[in-house]
């Protein structure tokens, strides 16, 4: 899977190093991962979940903070479009950021 981007990831990291290793971890396992559809996903990640719209939801460092992601399995491409505390993660609209 191609991600877009790790530069999101890594900013994040910095300034919570306390999601590095998680952030980087579900990073490796994405990329080198081929998916075809959303049981992949899901068998692979035990902690996350489809929330529709294309977009699945993963717990991150114990569901402190959430990640959000589009993937288009097509064209094996996920895109970040959320990352941020469980607090903050309760402020959005999950299925239109």
């Amino acid at each position: 899977m191609r991600i877009i981007s790790k530069r999101t990831l890594r900013e994040y990291w910095i300034q919570f190093p306390d999601t590095e290793n998680q952030l980087l971890s579900w990073y490796k396992v994405m990329e080198t991962g081929r998916y075809n559809h959303s049981n992949d996903i899901l068998d692979n990640f035990p902690f996350s979940r489809s929330i529709g719209a294309a977009r699945y939801v993963f717990k991150i460092k114990g569901n402190q903070y959430r990640l959000i992601v589009k993937i288009n399995f097509d064209l094996q491409a996920v895109w970040i479009r959320f990352i941020g505390t469980h607090l903050q993660y309760d402020k959005i609209d999950a299925l239109t950021i």
